[in-house]
């Protein structure tokens, strides 16, 4: 899988299972608004029914696998965030943006795990 991450130094393409940086890319990097109805929301991504939103407090994040109608709080070992990405093919697929650092979900956001590369300021990501 292959992270398209937007910094404050261009956009960089990341190689998730190898956890390396493949480089600067020409890319534009333009998540898709998705409106949650909560309250202090950094981003969001959607999947089918399912909604991440990044918020501005501990834990960092809310998950709904309803399309909205209930949510879930999660994250609480992880920094404060920036951007989300959800696979378009696979829900459970998520990637976190903090300040620098990526992490990755591979269950829906119940379990995270830090990926190696350090980035230059984080503003936004896809993952494809």
């Amino acid at each position: 899988m292959i992270a398209l991450v937007r910094t404050i130094d261009g956009v960089f393409e990341v190689d998730l299972d190898e956890e390396v940086v493949l480089g600067l890319v020409d890319a534009e990097v333009v998540p898709e608004p998705v409106d949650v109805g909560l309250p202090r929301v950094v981003g969001a991504a959607r999947c089918g029914s399912t909604v991440i939103a990044v918020l501005d407090r501990r834990p960092p994040l809310a998950i709904s696998n309803d399309a909205g109608r209930t949510w879930r709080e999660a994250g609480g070992g992880l920094p404060a965030g920036f951007a989300v990405a959800i696979a378009d093919d696979d829900p459970d697929y998520v990637v976190y943006a903090a300040r620098n650092r990526l992490y990755l979900s591979e269950d829906g956001g119940r379990f995270w795990r830090s990926l190696a590369p350090e980035l230059p300021a984080i503003e936004a990501l896809a993952v494809s």
